[in-house]
């Protein structure tokens, strides 16, 4: 999962650059590896200029220091940018595949970069199909094989053509299968933003009358005071700088299939996302796991803790329906980076990301509510931390969906049925050295999210892929 945005000023004299990094600090929850911006000026002699590196969006930008920050903004200024945050489904860690991706052109409407979110479950055969007439791959990365399928097509165009977004992004749809959200900007200030057809993630626009902005959540226009609308799956939306005029162009007809994942963990509490309010869902959550709840509880025998942190208005909401008092007795260190900690043993990570307030868990009964188990690995050191250290009397477990069972090909980092828990195991609460374990029913999520489940991609915990490629590819892992 990673975060994109785009703004595009009609003051050619007005920096967004400022706006651009406040908006990549909304998005850190969508991708906390890399972060980078692009941004056009036409005074400039590199009219396109791409700023980037791997680190969180403070660490990269430097907003801690303010002389190097002031640089960064007064050297890539612009009134045209895009950004982007990363989390890596694809591809190593390096920084070579930090984004946006920019791709030179001694023509200016073939100068362009992209920003990009999203996975290609056909990722092999189209890197396959461009190998076969000559392209060098230098990463793997379906980023890269995005930017190569832009730049054939537009190679199709003779110098006086004008890009016609719309036909290239109909030719791309015919190609790819997943999920491919894109902010496009080229050398000659053309912009446009896209969301796939099936609107697996998010994509939102706002405008005043200086200027448009697209990202991947609402919360970032909210932090601008824009109000926020969703893009349509299948559509693209584009700016006419001369008229000022934005466009919504319609390239492919919606399926939609919305990710339920991002309403449950990736997704900012605070966004809206096709319509629905993130924060009533969690809250749903909640109230759903408390009318499924059948082991006795007592208030004053038994608390309920969050695993920190997307499961705060789950776990509240549960204690509240069921009466019992709610501790965010588990604190997570956010000065821990995935770095720092790797080289460390499981349980020596758990006790270095979390901090726990033993004084008010010491000999009660804990309800220990997560929104998901992917790996499950963190959650058993938990328990037993919670049990061992804390001195807990009992430990029960309540998943805000139901189990994963199925790898994901269109944006979650877990690819294959290996890296999952409950994906060759049947759950069990002595996996976890837990007294009970209970998941939501897929009745109560999707009541919680408040949409039919014919238009949310519920691939990896029911096993019915939306696109062809991913139902080929699961059916290759089991026979395989």
């Amino acid at each position: 999962m990673c975060g994109i945005v785009g703004i595009f000023s009609f003051d050619k004299n007005r920096n967004v650059v400022p706006e651009l990094v406040k908006a990549l600090m909304d998005l850190q929850n969508r991708g906390q590896l890399s972060a980078g911006i692009t941004t056009y000026n036409e005074n400039r002699k590199r009219i396109l200029q791409t700023y980037k590196d791997n680190g969180k969006v403070d660490d990269v930008f430097r907003t801690n220091h303010k002389e190097k920050l002031q640089h960064i903004k007064n050297t890539y200024a612009g009134n045209i940018g895009i950004g982007h945050v990363r989390y890596a489904t694809s591809g190593d860690d390096s920084d070579t595949l930090a984004q946006p991706f920019e791709r030179p052109h001694g023509r200016l409407s073939k100068w362009f970069s992209i920003a990009y979110n999203g996975n290609l479950a056909n990722y092999s055969s189209l890197k396959s199909q461009l190998e076969s007439v000559g392209y060098n791959m230098t990463y793997d990365s379906d980023t890269e094989v995005i930017m190569h399928y832009l730049s054939r097509e537009m190679q199709t165009k003779t110098p006086t053509d004008a890009l016609n977004f719309t036909e290239i992004l109909q030719k791309l749809d015919s190609e790819f299968d997943g999920a491919w959200n894109l902010c496009f900007l080229n050398a000659q200030g053309r912009f446009f933003a896209s969301r796939d057809k099936h609107g697996f993630h998010p994509l939102v626009y706002g405008m005043t009358k200086d200027y448009l902005v697209v990202a991947s959540e609402s919360s970032v226009l909210d932090n601008l005071q824009i109000k926020s609308f969703d893009v349509p799956p299948g559509c693209a939306i584009s700016v006419d700088m001369p008229n000022k005029w934005w466009h919504i162009h319609k390239f492919a007809q919606a399926e939609r299939k919305h990710c339920f994942f991002e309403y449950i963990y990736f997704g900012n509490s605070g966004s809206k996302m096709d319509d629905v309010s993130l924060y009533h869902t969690r809250t749903a959550i909640g109230e759903a796991l408390a009318q499924e709840e059948t082991e006795f509880y007592d208030p004053f025998d038994q608390v309920v803790v969050p695993v920190p942190e997307t499961s705060f208005i789950a776990a509240n909401s549960y204690a509240n329906s069921l009466r019992l008092p709610y501790e965010q007795a588990i604190i997570k260190n956010h000065q821990i980076g995935r770095t720092f900690i790797e080289s460390t043993n499981r349980r020596e990570r758990v006790r270095m990301k979390f901090s726990f307030i033993k004084e008010v868990l010491k000999g009660k009964t804990v309800f220990l509510v997560d929104d998901s188990i992917v790996r499950g690995s963190t959650l058993k050191e938990l328990v037993a931390i919670l049990k061992d250290w804390c001195e807990v009397r009992e430990v029960h477990i309540r998943i805000g969906c139901p189990p994963i069972i199925k790898p994901c090909y269109y944006g979650i980092d877990f690819p294959t049925e290996q890296d999952l828990y409950a994906g060759s195991t049947a759950p069990n609460a002595d996996d976890f050295n837990a007294d009970s374990l209970h998941y939501l029913t897929l009745e109560g999520l999707m009541n919680s999210i408040r949409k039919k489940e014919n238009q949310l991609c519920t691939a990896c915990i029911t096993g019915k892929y939306p696109t062809p490629y991913g139902r080929a590819r699961i059916c290759n892992q089991s026979t395989n």
